[in-house]
């Protein structure tokens, strides 16, 4: 894995997991959010997805790395440490 030179960083912080996964598994499944099913993984895990497909679709190549850990202190902070829980390269490959 070669090294990204980045002119910046995104950082999305999903505030509903727990929401989602309701809408998605109804009041059945509800009552195993956060026992069975970890709300904010499933959701992270989709959500990288669709970021791969995009960026593969736009030709834009990108470093995504999912972290746990971070916590934003209002707007101007962001605490760390990190833990890498996924990563991937989205690279754009010429046909």
């Amino acid at each position: 894995m070669r090294p990204f030179e980045a002119d910046g960083v995104l950082i999305i912080e999903v505030t509903n997991a727990r929401e989602v996964m309701r809408q998605r598994i109804g009041r059945l499944g509800e009552r195993l959010i956060g026992r069975v099913v970890d709300p904010e993984a499933q959701v992270e895990k989709a959500l990288i997805q669709e970021l791969e497909t995009a960026f593969k679709e736009f030709g834009i190549e990108a470093r995504i790395v999912s972290v746990e850990g971070p916590q934003l202190v209002g707007r101007q902070q962001l605490e760390l440490p990190i833990q890498v829980r996924e990563e991937r390269d989205v690279r754009v490959i010429d046909a």
